[in-house]
């Protein structure tokens, strides 16, 4: 595109240039009035005529009204400067230059001239191959070539990705002291493929490859080698190849990959196609008959799956390295890195923040720094604090705050309930993950959220843990039917969730006693789509009933597992809407608070609460309004039956036990830890 616009500035100054040339040489005579002779003579003798200058039998001048004049008269006319002279007209006479006829032409076709010469140079230009858009340049490599000192980034900026460095490192040190491993026979890798998520690193670790070694480095995308004719891309193959050679030893950096290493024989247009014969050129010069000593490859890509597996073998790609997502040290060091970059307070703990963003890749720690900074600017603060770095993390994993948003009261009685039966069953089932937050502001799609951050990284998730998340998803749609009798389209995404999930656990993870460990379904995808499109049926119909109940039988047991539970903690239900009415959003330790006041000593503390933000700690610093304690004599089941006793307005207290609850001094709840 930046060509493009150089081209076309480039011809926009050559078309003004010849139009000032051309206006430069033909520069018409101003407003000059023709006149004959007779008009001229008349015009004379009438003593209109104030100044005239004679050249051969050409007169021209000016009128006494401030008109110019042209005329032609003959020049044996004797009398006319006689005439000229009695009427007072000034007169003068310049001598005629003869022009030669070479000037004229020259004159007359020079702007042409010089517009044809300058289209012919252009023109040859291109044809050469002198622009990257020639006509004869489509064959012509688009890798850029990095020369020592053109980047300043290096291994320090990179971490969390230890092996992956490990294994580049190896070939940077084989390229500066190569005597050191061929001594022992050993060869340097050809090829090394960096597979990992998208965010993982991949391009960063090519930048610090080419930070590092002191050799040359050709960078690419692997979409640059295809164009709409055919063969441009092999001959771009062929141009960087040769480039390489030129250069040995050198790296070349190939970026997505995929675009062109897919495999052969399923592509959509046939098995002829411009992407096939690019990935064959590909092949033969990384490994072919011609050798490529020194000319090393690295490429980057997040769908190995897909690519051809002639381009994988040894020889060719000899090692592919796996970047992947970093763990919670290594998000603590890439935290680190970031924050070195920006004006961040002293007291910001990187381990905190590390331990609560599990899953995050680099590229997502790197915008997490930059919200909670833009964030900082925005507020007017001087340095980056841990709030700002909170509620930069909730935007990210939640969505932005959508406080314009109009809510009825209804709907946030409701979305009040829904939130508070996720959070509910997800404390007090075992061996979930702890909440984060819970809140009905707005966010993103999500009229409220409910946010749990696990505590450990899982790599492998058991029966149970499914279970218990199964039980999580139904815990909103549960409690809106036990509360409001009702059940509202907000549960569409949970069911739609849950669904997938026991469908996954029969049919993928044999978890189920009927059918046995048998995966059932084999997915179907096409190469060039990258995704699934249709799942094959290699089982029978009675197979498939099966599989429906059983998957019907998982969602069964989790509903009723969250209605007993929701039933038997009703008021626990009740508090924690109120709490999230009044509050809007709380963390774990208000949850806590409330089943130490109405089940105290039934549930033990998690001990292993997120840190809570700034901002709700200085919320909660305030007193809440008191409560009335519990009746000394109450036990849980008295609660219980208190509780169904309100739901199905059955038999009242007694006069005595109200006089007796009322005498009760009120205790306030105690205060929240800090």
């Amino acid at each position: 595109m930046n060509t493009f616009y150089k081209n076309l500035s480039m011809w926009l100054v050559i078309g003004l240039t010849m139009i000032l040339l051309f206006n430069l040489f033909n520069k018409p005579q101003g407003q000059m009035t023709s006149l004959t002779y007779s008009q001229f003579v008349a015009a004379v003798e009438s003593r209109e005529i104030s100044q005239v200058e004679i050249s051969g039998d050409i007169v021209s001048g000016s009128m006494r009204n401030g008109k110019a004049f042209r005329a032609v008269y003959p020049v044996n006319d004797n009398e006319m400067i006689s005439i000229l002279r009695d009427n007072g007209a000034d007169i003068s006479v310049k001598e005629v230059q003869k022009d030669s006829l070479m000037m004229n032409i020259f004159v007359s076709w020079f702007p042409m001239l010089l517009l044809i010469g300058v289209w012919v140079f252009f023109m040859r230009q291109m044809q050469m191959g002198g622009g990257k858009g020639g006509a004869l340049s489509f064959g012509k490599t688009k890798a850029k070539l990095l020369e020592q000192g053109d980047h300043k980034v290096t291994f320090e900026d990179v971490a969390g990705i230890d092996e992956a460095k490990e294994e580049l490192e190896e070939i940077i040190d084989f390229l500066k002291d190569p005597q050191r491993f061929t001594k022992l026979g050993a060869r340097i890798p050809k090829g090394v493929l960096l597979a990992g998520s998208p965010g993982t690193g991949k391009t960063l670790l090519a930048k610090a490859i080419a930070g590092e070694a002191d050799v040359p480095f050709f960078t690419i995308s692997g979409s640059d080698f295809v164009e709409m004719f055919v063969g441009v891309g092999a001959s771009r193959v062929r141009d960087l190849f040769n480039q390489g050679k030129k250069n040995a030893p050198c790296i070349i950096f190939i970026d997505e990959i995929d675009a062109v290493g897919r495999h052969r024989g399923a592509g959509l247009g046939g098995g002829h196609d411009e992407r096939e014969q690019t990935l064959n050129q590909l092949l033969v010069e990384m490994d072919g008959f011609e050798e490529n000593e020194g000319v090393i490859i690295v490429a980057a890509t997040n769908r190995p799956d897909v690519l051809d597996p002639a381009l994988l073998r040894p020889g060719r790609f000899d090692r592919q390295v796996i970047v992947p997502i970093p763990d919670v040290l290594g998000r603590q060091k890439i935290l680190e890195i970031y924050a070195q970059k920006t004006k961040m307070r002293a007291d910001v703990d990187m381990a905190i923040v590390a331990r609560g963003t599990p899953g995050f890749s680099g590229a997502d720690l790197e915008n997490l720094v930059n919200e909670a900074a833009l964030m900082a600017a925005r507020m007017g603060a001087k340095k980056i604090d841990k709030e700002m770095i909170d509620r930069a993390k909730d935007k990210i994993m939640m969505g932005a705050e959508r406080r314009s948003m109009i809510i009825t009261d209804s709907e946030k009685e409701v979305t009040a309930y829904h939130e508070a039966g996720h959070a509910i069953i997800a404390r007090l089932l075992p061996g979930t993950d702890p909440i984060h937050k819970v809140s009905i502001i707005p966010r993103g799609r999500a009229l409220g959220v409910t946010m749990q951050l696990p505590t450990d990284e899982r790599h492998t998730h058991s029966k149970t843990f499914l279970e218990n998340s199964l039980c999580i998803l139904f815990g909103g749609r549960v409690a809106e039917k036990l509360i409001f009798n009702e059940i509202t389209t907000g549960a569409g995404n949970d069911i739609e969730r849950a669904s997938e999930m026991a469908r996954k656990m029969v049919c993928e993870w044999g978890m189920s006693e009927v059918l046995g460990p048998l995966a059932y379904g084999k997915k179907e995808e096409q190469i060039f789509l990258g995704r699934e499109i249709s799942q094959h049926r290699d089982f029978s119909e009675e197979t498939a009933r099966k599989i429906d109940e059983e998957v019907q039988k998982i969602i069964r047991i989790a509903n009723d597992t969250v209605v007993k539970l929701l039933t038997d903690n009703m008021d626990v239900l009740k508090r924690v809407a109120e709490e999230l009415l009044e509050q809007e959003t709380i963390v774990l330790e208000d949850i806590e608070d409330i089943l130490d006041e109405l089940r105290p000593g039934q549930y033990e503390r998690t001990g292993n609460e997120p840190e809570p933000e700034e901002v709700i700690k200085e919320k909660k610093s305030s007193p809440k309004k008191p409560v009335k304690a519990p009746v000394e004599e109450a036990n849980d089941n008295d609660v219980q039956e208190a509780v169904e006793d309100e739901k199905t307005d059955g038999v009242k207290e007694s006069a005595e036990e109200v006089e007796k609850a009322e005498e009760e001094p009120a205790a306030p709840v105690d205060k929240p830890k800090e």
